[in-house]
């Protein structure tokens, strides 16, 4: 009867939706590109372009900034695409899709300083708080969130550290293949990734 009624009305089936996240500035926007590059189309809307303190684009969709406030609808536009979605705004994701979690780590030094740089880009202050304080902030909020992914059935996720993987972009695009389904183009992934940009900002963190 249960296989008489499916025939009769058939349930849409939902891809699963490739959320790439992290904290702000810890390199979400390079996973992006790798995606984009594999054959994962990014959902974005060009709204924020491309500019000094992210070169390559920022690969965002506005909508996804107002999760919070239960603007969601745009989710059935994701599936089988990417999408960013920043660490804090996870929970917001409605229940009813499947999710791959790409998490995105980084040296917290580097995230602040990042910050800090764009900041003073932007003519904001940078010292509304102190660093250590924020950094504390935000290692209770990554544990936070890691607890809370690891519990939800319709979540898998694989955690990189951004670091690790400009320095050997092809195990890492090797793991997020696996991770994907297996049917990513991994050359590309690994062309897309680009060192001298990060030595580029190191040498610029440390001139603050």
């Amino acid at each position: 009867m249960k296989g008489f009624l499916q025939k009769l009305f058939p349930t849409e089936k939902k891809e699963a939706v490739t959320v790439i996240s992290g904290l702000p500035r810890s390199g979400t926007s390079m996973m992006m590109k790798m995606l984009d590059a594999g054959g994962i189309s990014p959902l974005q809307d060009g709204i924020r372009t491309a500019d000094p303190d992210n070169p390559k684009g920022y690969y965002e969709f506005e909508r996804v900034k107002q999760m919070e406030k239960g603007d969601t609808a745009w989710m059935k536009d994701a599936q089988g695409k990417s999408v960013k979605i920043i660490s804090a705004l996870l929970k917001h994701m409605p229940r009813d899709y499947t999710y791959r979690v790409i998490f995105i780590r980084r040296d917290m030094a580097e995230i602040l300083a990042s910050q800090r740089k764009m900041l003073l880009r932007r003519g904001e202050d940078p010292d509304k708080m102190e660093d250590a304080k924020m950094a504390a902030l935000f290692e209770k909020h990554l544990a936070d969130v890691q607890g809370w992914l690891h519990e939800q059935p319709n979540i898998s996720a694989l955690y990189v550290h951004y670091s690790d993987v400009l320095a050997d972009p092809v195990t890492y695009a090797q793991k997020i293949n696996v991770f994907c389904g297996g049917n990513l183009n991994v050359e590309a992934m690994i062309g897309v990734v680009d060192p001298e940009l990060y030595r580029n900002r190191q040498e610029k963190l440390k001139a603050l």
